[in-house]
């Protein structure tokens, strides 16, 4: 299966606000890696992933309460 680069708009904006959502993508199969960018505006998102759909990180990061909008 091919990898991808999945890429959100967030509202995760400190190192506190990462360590929230960690194990939830942590916990995700497939997520090879993933990384937020909090020096960026937008403070992206971006996750490498052989089989996990937007949408599965969408709610992933919902359930920690912070927001998660698809960039494409």
């Amino acid at each position: 299966m091919e990898n991808k680069n999945l890429q959100f708009k967030t509202n995760i904006n400190c190192g506190n606000c990462i360590a929230k959502v960690k194990p939830h993508l942590d916990k995700l199969e497939g997520i090879l890696d993933w990384n937020v960018d909090t020096e960026n505006q937008d403070k992206i998102l971006t996750v490498q992933s052989e089989n996990v759909t937007k949408e599965d990180v969408i709610n992933a990061i919902k359930k920690t309460g912070f927001i998660a909008e698809p960039l494409d």
